[in-house]
Formats: structure tokens, sequence, C-alpha cells
């Protein structure tokens, strides 16, 4: 018999699981994106216009942390 275990996300584990998504979709790597998404104080559209603006994914970063 197996067992199942049930994952439960939060509102917030969904927020920020969104957010990095799109950030990842913005040009973000993964690590970046889950590092911007969990502070929210970070602007996502700011951070998605960085980088369609030219910004280095890294220097962006780096200005929005």
């Amino acid at each position: 018999m197996t067992a199942v275990e049930e994952i439960v996300e939060t509102e917030l584990e969904r927020v920020e699981r969104w957010r990095a998504e799109e950030l990842i979709r913005a040009g973000y790597d993964p690590d970046a994106a889950m590092q911007l998404a969990c502070r929210h104080e970070v602007d996502l559209h700011r951070a998605a216009t960085m980088l369609s603006q030219g910004c280095p994914p890294e220097l962006a970063l780096r200005i929005l942390l």
C-alpha cells in the first residue's frame, strides 16, 4: 500500500511561485527569479521592464535587491 502525501500550497506560496514564473519568462534565471519573487517590495513590472530595456539580469538583481 502506497502512502499518499497531500501537499498544501498556501496563498503566499502560490503568489511567490507565480511571481517567479513571470520573472523567469522575463529573462531571469530561476535562482534570481525566486530571490526577487520572495521580496514583495520588489515591483514585478519594474523588474521585467528593466530586462526588456536592456539591463543585464545580474545588474537588475543587484539594483532591485
